[in-house]
């Protein structure tokens, strides 16, 4: 954000307002503590933008809004980020340092920015470079304590917006805007519970031995921390700004309060992160639905092959992480399904969440437009009034709640590397936000010694990062653990039931639907003017789970619910944490393997040390009965039960460890949201023929193929990926070998074809002429082919689909996920979050190659037998390519890059542009699109522990 000068009188003001509310008092400095064994001798390197400081006090607010500061350490990682963009093709062993920081354990003294001790058992060391806590304890209790209130030094308004938000509380604290109302709506769908389910979980952990029990020991005094800081921060004003514009604190007097924070807090958190980031499965009704299609539009059989094909369950095409020939079967459909409950056509309807609405909470949820990611300057230097309506557009970007499974992972063995030791570079993708939802920290402590990231108020241990001798990290899995049960309604009096009936047949009895609700009400605050308004949140709970649509199976009324195996476990996977933690408990990659077995959430987990490379997919699976076909509606009967399962706690019989895809030293693994390993079902459609995996998976085998790899081959693999157009690398070619079929006689249509094909040569990156300019290099291609595909995929597959089945499945899985969040669906239609960094996970890129090389006459593995674009003959399927091709080269700009609140219609690079959406007052500027990590680790250790 630039600035202009503004007059001596404004930073008088903003001058009254710094006194208001003072910076955090200096401490007199201890003894700066010696750093921890670290064995990986400067070849630990790390980076997490825009910055560590996500805290900013009122006169931070009103300095950056009136003026464009932004607070110290809240924008010094953003820049050295985006430059790997432009640099990496260069990008040597020992210029990693400028694109990443170092990430050794310890601060130089030279580097050391403040030291201080919040309680006598702790010191804490912030680091010139980037601001990151270094946390001493000198016992347990003290490091986790450390943790806790360093965290809330530098996230407390994130945590405290992320804990509402996890309740279905956001409206109450921060104001009715729509995104709020957005946000509340669906995390409290997927995890309605009440303050007791949410201790009993706690207490359930606290069971699990010893370990479980200095987990929760571990989480109280790290929830000491937390309020410690509150309660400093607040009695001397230098608490987040974002309270005042909330209307918690009165920025004059210091009256009001900010709510400290509760054990169960920590479990809201933790279902929060799992919802997001931990889940898969689920979505079985729309499946249903677009299945019913095919069968109806092309009868039972070759309905089926279309169904099974589009699904890609088990695609033999697929690249999976795991390649040494073992299989690991999980979650596939049985030849001869039983217990499938198809709705009848039409009657399906969403269960509604919102009741007793009014005022303002009529008006519709969900937003029409994303939010201006930028801070306009506020009409008056007033440092109060500059807050007016700071949060109009809501207190989070629309679109936060939504599942993401992001992140990747690219790790070579020893035997492969110029150094004999593994390399790694891999981290999670958690999407771009201002403050980020991760925190960095080192934790030193008796059994705790690690650096790395956090989801900010869960950090009292570190879960992605590093230790004394070995790093691990993780990508999104997204094995199937959720299940659709459909449950017969009743009538207690044995009347006939409808469709809105309260009452669900369990087990032979007529049982009343248990309701969680929520109240919500709000009026305008500073930051928010949304009118007054209010409603109640209401979930309807069955022994299977939250209720999520209503229909009818042969004429009878069903509700269809959503059975999770990590629904009331939110926080089982604290004690795998705890180990990754802990030295003593992590001595090798096996050892690793037993920790992350203890996570419940589905993660690929990628480890490194010395000698090793390790891979384990964790997540609470669960054993079904073997007629069952996990990705459809289930009957709710005993016989289709999970095995073993309790509905009282929701416990049941699990996979073993052996039975997970796991590996130690394959010859490399690569992830980026891919199928873990043969057998292993996906639980969408896009785990097929063409994933945005395979632009890792090739780049990394002819490194390995070549051999002599290094942490700089690695880096640079991963960023050309991250720039590089899946669709032009793997479906271009298909695309061109149909068009080349025969000559391209009209020479503005071959012109068309070799802007194509020219851009493919050139690698099909979609990145600027120079860094800086804004400008793509073959900007006219990439607009093309953004145009160009939402055009052609309903060209090629709605007339054989038909409209309907067509539509069922773009519900399924949209056609697209570019960039720009656009061009996603029907032709006009914009559908997609714009600015999240993160694309090509989703769309039909292998449901196209496939039926295209059908048409060729090639013998498809996993294909759709007979091909559907152009009816099958090539010479009509290549005039529905150049045709649409044509049609796409019409398209205005403006159309294929609408604009939004922060990009004029028709910008292509600012449509790509990744954005840091505030969660907050504190805007960043925007850095040019690319396709990798949020956090990301570059590691490779030369030694280990004795």
């Amino acid at each position: 954000m630039r600035r202009a000068q503004r007059p001596a009188a404004l930073v008088a003001v903003v001058a009254v307002a710094g006194s208001l509310l003072l910076a955090p008092p200096a401490a007199a400095g201890p003894e700066l503590p010696e750093p921890a064994p670290d064995y990986c001798g400067d070849q630990c390197h790390h980076i997490l933008p825009p910055g560590q400081n996500g805290n900013a006090t009122f006169a931070d607010l009103v300095s950056h809004l009136l003026l464009g500061t932004r607070p110290p350490h809240s924008d010094d990682q953003i820049q050295k980020y985006d430059d790997l963009i432009g640099g990496y093709s260069h990008l040597t062993t020992d210029t990693i340092r400028e694109f990443f920081n170092d990430n050794s354990f310890g601060v130089e003294p030279d580097e050391v920015e403040r030291i201080y001790q919040p309680r006598e058992d702790v010191t804490i060391v912030r680091d010139k470079t980037a601001g990151i806590p270094h946390v001493y304890g000198t016992t347990r209790d003290g490091t986790t304590f450390g943790a806790g209130f360093a965290t809330a030094e530098d996230k407390l308004f994130l945590m405290d917006v992320l804990r509402r938000a996890g309740r279905g509380e956001v409206t109450s604290f921060a104001g009715g805007a729509p995104m709020n109302r957005e946000l509340e709506q669906q995390f409290f769908a997927v995890a309605p519970y009440t303050e007791q389910e949410l201790q009993r979980q706690l207490d359930s952990v606290a069971a699990q031995g010893e370990r479980g029990a200095q987990a929760l020991a571990d989480a109280r005094s790290y929830l000491d921390g937390i309020n410690a800081y509150v309660e400093r921060a607040h009695r001397g004003r230098y608490f987040p700004g974002e309270y005042v514009a909330t209307g918690h604190v009165d920025p004059i007097t210091n009256a009001g309060r900010i709510e400290p924070f509760r054990l169960t807090d920590l479990v809201v958190l933790a279902a929060l992160v799992g919802a997001q980031f931990g889940g898969g499965g689920g979505g079985e009704v729309r499946n249903a639905i677009a299945r019913m299609e095919l069968h109806e539009r092309f009868g039972p059989e070759r309905g089926e092959q279309v169904w099974r094909t589009f699904r890609g369950e088990n695609d033999p095409e697929a690249i999976t992480t795991l390649h040494d020939g073992r299989s690991f079967p999980y979650g596939t459909t049985p030849e001869d399904p039983r217990g499938v409950a198809l709705p009848d056509p039409g009657s399906v309807t969403e269960q509604p969440l919102v009741h007793d609405a009014y005022g303002s909470a009529l008006e519709p949820a969900d937003p029409d437009s994303q939010p201006d990611a930028d801070s306009p300057r506020p009409a008056t230097d007033d440092p109060v009034e500059s807050l007016r309506g700071l949060f109009d557009d809501g207190v989070v970007p629309g679109g936060m709640g939504e599942r993401r499974g992001m992140s990747n992972a690219l790790v070579v063995s020893g035997e492969h590397t110029a150094s004999g030791n593994p390399v790694a570079v891999f981290g999670p993708q958690t999407g771009y936000f201002a403050p980020q939802l991760l925190t960095l920290q080192e934790l030193q402590g008796p059994g705790i010694s690690s650096r790395g990231a956090s989801f900010a108020g869960l950090s009292f241990y570190t879960l992605l990062g590093r230790g004394q001798d070995y790093a691990w990290s993780a990508t999104t899995a997204s094995q199937d653990i959720i299940d659709t049960y459909a449950v017969e309604l009743c009538e207690p009096d044995g009347s006939a039931p409808t469709k809105e009936s309260g009452f669900y047949r369990f087990h032979g009895e007529c049982l009343p639907f248990r309701t969680v609700e929520r109240e919500n009400h709000w009026t305008p605050n500073l930051g928010d003017d949304t009118e007054a308004g209010g409603y109640r949140l209401v979930s309807f709970r069955t022994r299977y789970g939250p209720v999520t649509h209503r229909a009818t199976i042969d004429g009878k009324p069903v509700a269809f619910t959503t059975a999770r195996t990590t629904f009331l476990h939110e926080v089982d996977s604290i004690v795998g944490f705890q180990m990754f933690n802990d030295p003593a408990a992590i001595a090798s990659a096996q050892d690793f393997q037993r920790a992350a077995q203890e996570i419940n959430y589905t993660f690929n987990w990628f480890y490194v040390d010395a000698d090793d490379t390790a891979y384990f997919n964790s997540g609470a699976n669960v054993v079904r009965q073997p007629v069952v076909d996990p990705s459809m509606p289930i009957v709710s009967d005993p016989a289709y039960e999970w095995q073993g399962w309790n509905p009282a706690d929701n416990t049941f019989a699990e996979v073993p460890m052996s039975a997970h895809p796991n590996s130690v030293n394959q010859d490399y693994y690569t992830s980026w949201n891919n199928k873990q390993a043969p057998g292993t079902a996906a639980d969408t459609m896009e785990k097929n023929a063409v994933q945005r995996g395979d632009l890792l998976d090739s780049r990394v085998q002819a490194l390995v193929e070549r051999g002599a790899v290094t942490r700089a081959d690695l880096t640079r693999a991963m960023a050309e990926a991250g720039v590089t157009d899946l669709r032009v690398e793997r479906v271009l070619p298909d695309l061109l070998r149909v068009i080349d079929s025969a000559p391209v006689e009209d020479p503005d249509t071959a012109a068309l074809v070799g802007s194509l094909r020219d851009w493919a040569a050139e690698g099909g990156k979609r990145v600027e002429t120079e860094p800086g300019s804004r400008e793509y290099a073959h900007a006219e291609a990439i607009e093309l082919l953004d145009a160009w595909w939402p055009l052609l995929v309903r060209g090629q597959f709605e007339p054989a689909l038909g409209t309907e089945a067509y539509q069922a499945l773009t519900d399924v899985m949209g056609i697209n996920e570019s960039p720009s969040g656009w061009q996603n669906g029907e032709p006009g239609l914009q559908v997609g979050q714009p600015h999240q960094g993160s694309a090509f996970q989703y769309g039909w890129f292998g449901q196209v190659s496939k039926d295209l090389r059908g048409v060729l006459g090639e013998q498809v593995p996993g294909g759709f037998g007979e091909p559907l674009c152009g009816g099958g003959d090539l010479g009509a399927c290549r005039d529905v390519l150049l045709d649409t091709l044509v049609e796409a080269a019409a398209v205005p700009s403006e159309r294929t890059y609408p604009g939004d609140a922060d990009c004029e219609p028709g910008d292509q690079w600012c449509a790509d542009a990744l954005i840091h959406n505030k969660i907050g007052g504190i805007a960043q500027d925007k850095i040019s699109w690319q396709n990798r990590p949020t956090y990301q680790q570059v590691v490779e250790f030369p030694t280990r522990r004795p």
